[in-house]
């Protein structure tokens, strides 16, 4: 089958842009679930892969409002599953605020509701804020990486406690679970000790997909070895294509295949009919934009205040935070390379949150990602609109068809589950060695 292009959708119900709910028309909630539901059909619609939806667990009014204000995710996309029938659902859970078992059994049954189509986003969770809604002290980025390496292993573990025939339910002997067919996990680890087996049988996809988005060097080696996609924060192509070619080089030394991981870099399309209208939406989202808001994501992001520094100087030179490492290390790099001014990863910043911002007509867009897809830089993309629903509308409208024109996007989908979806076998029980 001849290798096609793979899109995520990055949800937020107020759009990527940091002011993309004030743009006319806009969605200006991420609480509306009829609103949500639209875009879940829009995406339906356009045969996207999955869509994935990001987390916060601290609400800080001024930072990007779909962080403050959110339905949990987990609840969100199983009320969604039932107003969708094929798209893939992958919610953030953190392995650092987080539990094993309750998330174990939390996406078996998401999968089990959406008939195969849960993902979950495991994340170590960066804003040391978190901490003290939990009563914790913030573990250091080594540390998170650590407890995150030996949970995930206890999931797909208890995913794996169960065999598919596990459960009889025979009327006539009055067997329901075969015992023989159940086992406990006995995991006892430096950070988890959890007996099993989780108390849902094995999911419809065998293992819930795994989605990671790690770029520094623990958190490429996690995906390397325990994800089935990965999402990627790029600025263009040729960093893409380095940052693909490594992050593709270490699936051996896991016993694994370069087909086996799915990359998505993330970026925001703002999409005309022509340059010229691309442009003039970019220009009234930008005009949009709070100082006082793009300055405190630029210095979350950097994990010190930057408000300290002059715009229009060059980019200082900061420890690498321990915080956001893929953003920094990132944004730093192009600086450097463009000889680009602390405005103007600013601007960067208030537009996409640090993510690539691809503005121009239909066929431009469709023509960059084509050229990205075939030569080396990604299996397809994760995309951020910046408002919805037009700034996703126009994608799945006007882009999408292009692609599926030029044979490199279905037009129907392949199967029912997110793993038909991204070209990925069923995993045997047993196969997930840790």
């Amino acid at each position: 089958m001849k290798r096609q292009i793979h899109f995520g959708l990055f949800i937020m119900g107020t759009g990527s842009h940091i002011a993309g709910w004030r743009y006319p028309g806009a969605f200006d909630s991420f609480q509306n679930f009829d609103q949500i539901k639209e875009i879940g059909a829009a995406a339906e619609r356009g045969k996207f892969d999955l869509i994935f939806m990001g987390d916060n667990l601290y609400a800080d009014p001024a930072a990007h409002p779909s962080y403050t204000l959110r339905l949990e995710p987990l609840t969100m996309l199983a009320a969604l599953s039932q107003s969708t029938s094929h798209i893939g659902l992958g919610a953030t859970a953190s392995t650092t605020y987080g539990d094993p078992f309750s998330t174990a059994r939390a996406f078996a049954s998401l999968d089990h509701i959406s008939k195969g189509r849960a993902a979950w986003n495991a994340v170590t969770t960066a804003n040391a804020v978190t901490a003290a809604n939990f009563g914790r002290d913030h573990p250091d980025h080594s540390q998170r990486y650590a407890i995150a390496e030996e949970f995930v292993g206890v999931v797909r573990g208890l995913w794996d406690c169960w065999d598919d025939d596990a459960l009889v339910a025979n009327r006539e002997t009055g067997l329901y679970i075969d015992p023989a067919k159940v086992r406990p996990l006995n995991h006892e680890g430096a950070f988890f000790q959890v007996k099993g087996p989780v108390n849902i049988g094995r999911s419809p996809q065998g293992q819930p997909v795994i989605l990671q988005a790690g770029g520094s060097a623990p958190g490429q080696r996690l995906a390397a070895r325990t994800a089935d996609v990965i999402f990627s924060v790029v600025q263009d192509f040729d960093e893409a294509a380095k940052q693909y070619a490594g992050f593709k080089a270490q699936l051996a030394q896991f016993g694994r295949r370069p087909e086996d991981v799915t990359v998505l870099p993330g970026f925001m399309p703002v999409v005309g009919r022509t340059e010229r209208e691309a442009f003039d939406k970019l220009a009234t989202l930008q005009g949009f934009v709070s100082t006082t808001n793009a300055l405190t994501m630029l210095s979350e992001r950097f994990g010190t205040d930057m408000s300290a520094y002059d715009l229009d100087g060059p980019v200082p030179d900061i420890q690498f935070p321990d915080t956001y490492h893929s953003f920094t290390s990132v944004m730093i790099a192009k600086a450097r390379r463009e000889n680009l001014t602390l405005r103007d990863i600013y601007n960067l910043t208030a537009a996409a949150r640090g993510h690539w911002v691809l503005c121009g007509s239909a066929e431009m867009i469709a023509d960059t990602l084509q050229y990205w897809f075939e030569n080396g830089a990604a299996d397809g993309f994760n995309v951020m609109p910046p408002y919805f629903p037009d700034g996703f509308n126009d994608f799945v409208d006007l882009v999408v068809p292009i692609l599926q024109e030029r044979g490199l996007f279905r037009t129907e989908y392949e199967g029912t589950t997110l793993r038909d979806h991204l070209g990925l076998t069923r995993p045997a029980v047993g196969e997930w060695a840790g």
